[in-house]
């Protein structure tokens, strides 16, 4: 009798392990519209957000990638960390780069670094970073570029990962001009040190919306206050200010998710500036 139950034990395990694998599979794609606070029509500025692809688990392809994209329009691509943290890997980011560089967004790719990206060290990291200006990627260390989008000036601010202590607000606010602001980092938390840094729309990842939720990520209490407030993913108000939380596209640990998807986001938001 013990026998048997061993062996139901099993084969119950190894379902559900093979329908979390299949879950990685079952990627999302959100559309998130911020529309203008006032009645007239503003111009919108369109984004297509990636986070978290850790390419040492991944269940989507390059190809696979290209075809989810390819039938919509987008001004910039945001690629919120968490590329990778083996050297080995950095191969691997390449056909992806392609893909992105290949749907020539109109105001560029930009990226900032995640606390796995900086698992690398030296020559490892410089050439990560390489790989991504490679293909015509930007990489924000507390750091901002400015671009005029449909006529208005939009200050692209990347933050450095605020898990592993790398923000510097002050830094990457440093050049900022009068217009709108949109914030890419990868740890949100750090929205909550950001009252005298104004920001219109912040996008980041770091959670993979829990990957794992039984039935809440109880695992993520350690990452910050936002987790332990279960504030994981989605579109969320910090100040009266929107920003965003994606699952991301790749997993860490094992390559499983449950009660989680990975996702592919569309943002189409107003480039009316708000009040700082």
């Amino acid at each position: 009798m013990t026998y048997i139950l061993i062996i139901i034990s099993i084969v119950v395990l190894s379902y559900l392990l093979y329908i979390a694998n299949q879950n990685t599979k079952d990627i999302k794609i959100n559309k998130i519209s911020i529309p203008a606070s006032n009645s007239t029509n503003n111009p919108t500025i369109s984004i297509l957000h990636l986070s978290d692809l850790h390419l040492e688990n991944i269940s989507i392809t390059p190809n696979e990638l290209a075809n989810k994209i390819n039938n919509q329009t987008f001004d910039i691509i945001a690629l919120t960390g968490d590329f990778l943290d083996r050297k080995r890997t950095i191969p691997k980011l390449v056909p992806y780069l392609e893909v992105l560089q290949k749907s020539n967004p109109k105001y560029g790719i930009y990226a900032v670094l995640g606390n796995h990206d900086y698992v690398l060290k030296g020559n490892n990291l410089i050439q990560l970073k390489q790989t991504l200006s490679n293909y015509d990627c930007h990489v924000l260390q507390n750091e901002s570029r400015t671009i005029k989008a449909n006529g208005q000036t939009v200050n692209i601010i990347g933050i450095d990962d605020y898990s592993t202590n790398r923000s510097n607000l002050a830094l990457s606010y440093q050049k900022v001009k009068s217009g709108l602001n949109l914030v890419l980092t990868h740890d949100p938390n750090v929205v909550l040190e950001m009252s005298d840094y104004h920001f219109d729309y912040l996008l980041a990842g770091h959670f993979h919306g829990g990957q794992i939720c039984y039935p809440k990520a109880y695992h993520l209490v350690k990452m910050g206050t936002l987790a332990r407030k279960n504030i994981i993913k989605g579109l969320h108000m910090h100040n009266n200010n929107p920003f965003y939380i994606s699952e991301g596209l790749g997993q860490t640990g094992v390559n499983i998710r449950v009660g989680s998807r990975p996702e592919i986001t569309f943002h189409d938001i107003s480039l009316e500036k708000k009040n700082a």
